[in-house]
């Protein structure tokens, strides 16, 4: 274990960098000589408006979010945005199409459903989402307000290789979990949302990347603390924002930036990722769960075929310093969550462990 602590494999709140950590530490009770944690500022004072604004400046240039899109920092989580998608967009024509490709796009799909005619253009349970459909399988009407899709699956380990393309129809993505991952095309979309506790920050604060000609459907009972045009005319702070969690946000985006970016970081995920599957592939007891050309490099998924031995596994592998790594509860198996922070050092002792299990069993 790294300086004792143990390598946290959880698919959210996730490990976050050493250097962050200890960088929050160094500064958390006298932030840039203000004599104060940023956790006591004020919100509305210059020196915590200086570190808001870099953060949103920080990931503009992160994500190379062109003009014309506006950075909210919102609470609530992923979860509240199944709702706010709906209620800022749906009005446009009072339908909306779902990809189901997981537990979270399902959920995302049966909010949209209160407050329009929601559509499911694309499913995976018919295979108990083990692949992602191929563009050719969606079935997207021309008329709804916006098509919406969960990139990367947490829960059964799949991630969408391509973006869709939707011609006319909005694209709406749900990034929370391979966000700052690799490369996107933020001119392809409509709206990312992400909550940042995998890949960004703490818990508490979820990012919203939206394009600003797009809102012209809001409905009329969409709260106010939802209400993207709102929320924008007050730079995300029609209320009090989770001021602390943006903080880290801009440490995490500074630390990303200084390990050479995004294409730098696409590198050392799909290393990671290609370790653990070759383990897998090559092992007689693991199985992987997810079809190959769909597997995510941010969860990997896999079990044995006996669930004694999958608990045997998970028990070990945490006295052995390998926390988090049971699957999800309706699913079971292993999950193994490799988020941006995740040093490679940790994956590869995991992999050894790995091997060592299966010949000790």
């Amino acid at each position: 274990m790294q300086n004792s602590r143990v390598y946290n494999f959880a698919a959210g709140p996730s490990t976050l960098p050493l250097p962050v950590l200890e960088r929050a530490a160094a500064e958390m009770t006298n932030y840039g000589g203000s004599g104060m944690s940023v956790m006591e500022m004020s919100h509305r004072s210059k020196v915590y408006e200086n570190i808001f604004n870099a953060a949103q400046d920080k990931l503009r240039a992160a994500l190379r979010i062109p003009d014309g899109y506006r950075i909210l920092f919102l609470q609530g989580g992923a979860t509240l945005q199944f709702a706010a998608v709906a209620l800022n967009l749906i009005g446009k024509t009072g339908k909306a199409d779902y990809a189901i490709t997981g537990n979270f796009s399902n959920n995302a799909y049966k909010e949209g459903k209160k407050y329009g005619q929601c559509r499911i253009a694309a499913s995976s349970a018919d295979r108990d989402h083990v692949y992602i459909p191929t563009q050719d399988q969606l079935d997207i009407d021309p008329e709804a307000s916006y098509f919406h899709y969960c990139a990367n699956n947490t829960v059964y380990g799949t991630e969408w290789k391509y973006i869709p393309d939707t011609g006319s129809v909005t694209l709406v993505s749900d990034m929370s979990s391979d966000i700052l991952s690799r490369p996107v095309d933020v001119s392809r979309f409509g709206i990312i949302y992400a909550g940042a506790q995998k890949n960004m920050a703490c818990a508490g604060v979820t990012v919203v990347i939206v394009r600003e000609d797009i809102l012209e459907g809001c409905l009329p009972i969409t709260p106010a603390i939802i209400d993207y045009k709102l929320q924008i005319s007050k730079n995300s702070m029609y209320n009090t924002p989770p001021a602390y969690n943006v903080y880290i946000l801009g440490l995490v985006l500074d630390w990303l930036a200084e390990l050479g970016g995004i294409e730098e970081m696409e590198k050392i995920k799909s290393k990671r990722a290609a370790m653990l599957y070759e383990c897998i592939d090559d092992s007689r007891m693991f199985i992987g769960r997810a079809d190959k050309e769909a597997r995510s490099d941010m969860n990997v998924t896999f079990h044995t075929d006996s669930e004694e031995l999958d608990a045997k596994f998970v028990s070990e592998a945490t006295q052995a310093g390998f926390v988090n790594l049971k699957g999800y509860r309706t699913l079971g198996g292993m999950r193994v969550s490799i988020y941006n922070a995740m040093p490679m050092e940790g994956v590869e002792k995991l992999v050894d462990f790995m091997r060592a299990f299966e010949k000790n069993n």
